[in-house]
């Protein structure tokens, strides 16, 4: 099947092909005028003609450009507001281009005076990842320091080889597909694992982590004369000890897929992990990855840190469906956890989700950002949104109807034959 629509008979003049910025300095019209152009392209042209507005030697700068700012970012951003600066922060968004385009102008663009915080899952399942990543690497570009950009666990080769953003690629821009995708690919694993906003607020993708217990075993007594021996380490992957921030910013994130073991558990747990309402830590067993985590370890985790608030995502209306000890995503926010030091709250921006779905009945749930105000910053303001209506027609680039409906169970196998060393 074609998975892209036919263009209008009636569609107006294309805009002039986007071009890299003369002296190289992005500008806020620039990125409006990409935003404009990305727009008019999602609902005038196919798929495959995209390359007509947006040439892939640009996609290719700006995803470079971008991954040279977050490749300097550390796993752990410190946000630290001025003091009359708000920041707004995003949960899923999953290639939702519309959506994503009405919450900038319902929250207020990027600027000195408002800080983004997005929290990960930019592609797969909705028919616009690339052109939504796109745009908020642009906007990056334009305020390295207003914009932060946090890795999600759809930013992975295995999920996107599953959940459509590699396809979408691939039909987008045919020859060239292959090097763009190695490029966004090569954007993933600059993208930081959390934030701490203005002292007080952690935000992550999934969650919180396990902590790493390194074990040194006996030196040997062998080895080249004048060389000394290295001690070999080897990781405890079975510890439930809560993980320190420390630990946190020690951890290696250009790790593209899951299963991680060892010193990569981290970054996995962090993608991956899930709230529950049973106390302490275990592994998730529903996804296969990452831990179950109750109101103590949030209690916990919030006390040892001084903190007052944790923002997640990764959970929309489909996957609390299945869930029935927690709330629903109807708002597009729960509030999972309420403990002495503060609260754990799931925030997700993808209204009327999944964009393509087997079952006529839809979740049509709302999606939702936060915005924390200073100068008390751990209470959040939520703003929640219906979806932006009529989408334009798209056909999806992933088998909805066979694939699993939520990220439940993480099919190793597959994973692994398609996992492999990035290709040269």
């Amino acid at each position: 099947m074609d998975p892209s629509p036919s263009p209008s008979p009636s569609a107006p003049l294309a805009p002039p092909v986007v071009e890299w910025p003369e002296g190289g300095a992005l500008t806020r019209d620039w990125v409006a005028g990409l935003e404009s152009a990305l727009d008019w392209s999602s609902r005038h042209l196919p798929a495959d003609r995209l390359p007509e507005v947006l040439p892939s030697a640009l996609v290719q700068r700006l995803v470079l450009a971008a991954a040279a700012i977050l490749h300097r970012e550390p796993n752990l951003v410190r946000v630290d507001p001025g003091p009359a600066q708000s920041v707004v922060v995003v949960g899923d968004v999953h290639g939702q281009l519309h959506d994503v385009m009405f919450l900038l102008r319902d929250a207020g663009f990027p600027s000195e005076e408002r800080v983004f915080v997005f929290n990960g899952d930019y592609v797969d399942r909705g028919a616009w990842g690339l052109e939504t990543l796109l745009l908020l690497l642009a906007w990056k570009v334009l305020h390295p320091n207003c914009v932060f950009l946090l890795r999600g666990n759809h930013e992975s080769k295995y999920c996107t080889s599953v959940y459509g953003f590699e396809q979408e690629v691939m039909t987008k821009y045919k020859d060239q597909g292959p090097p763009v995708y190695r490029k966004f690919l090569r954007c993933f694993e600059d993208l930081p694992l959390a934030t701490i906003i203005a002292g007080c607020v952690y935000t992550a993708h999934g969650g919180i982590f396990r902590g790493t217990v390194v074990l040194p075993s006996k030196r040997s007594k062998k080895g080249r004369k004048g060389r000394k021996n290295k001690a070999d380490f080897t990781v405890d992957s079975t510890s439930m000890r809560l993980g320190s921030l420390d630990e946190l910013l020690k951890a290696r994130r250009t790790v593209l897929d899951p299963p991680w073991e060892g010193q990569n558990l981290i970054p996995g747990d962090v993608l991956w992990s899930d709230p529950s309402l049973e106390m302490g830590l275990a592994p998730n067993k529903e996804r296969g990855i990452g831990l179950l985590w109750g109101p103590d370890i949030t209690q916990q985790f919030l006390h040892t840190n001084n903190l007052k608030l944790i923002i997640r995502s990764h959970e929309g209306p489909d996957a609390r469906d299945k869930r029935h000890d927690l709330l629903g995503m109807d708002k597009g926010y729960t509030i999972d956890h309420d403990v002495e030091c503060g609260k754990l709250i799931t925030l997700f921006s993808a209204p009327d989700y999944p964009q393509f779905q087997a079952s006529e009945e839809r979740y049509n749930n709302y999606g939702a950002y936060t915005v924390l105000n200073p100068p008390d910053y751990a209470t959040p303001v939520f703003h929640s949104f219906e979806a932006v209506k009529p989408r334009p027609p798209a056909h999806p680039f992933y088998d909805f109807e066979e694939v699993i409906d939520s990220d439940e169970e993480l099919n190793l196998d597959a994973m692994d034959s398609s996992s492999g060393a990035l290709s040269q």
